[in-house]
């Protein structure tokens, strides 16, 4: 049975330098309000990069 309202949805990570998107997660919107980043290896850049969540 489902839930009422899912809290969880998906996005995409881009990368900061190159503006790359090469990394999809989910998060829970309600926990988790502001924009994700998290530091990922950039296969353009070849390089771990701060990558942000983008909409």
């Amino acid at each position: 049975m489902a839930k009422k309202a899912e809290a969880r949805i998906i996005i995409h990570l881009a990368c900061t330098e190159c503006r790359e998107r090469t990394y999809t997660t989910t998060k829970n919107k309600r926990n988790d309000s502001q924009r994700l980043e998290l530091r990922k290896y950039c296969p353009r850049c070849r390089v771990q990069r701060l990558h942000r969540e983008v909409r």
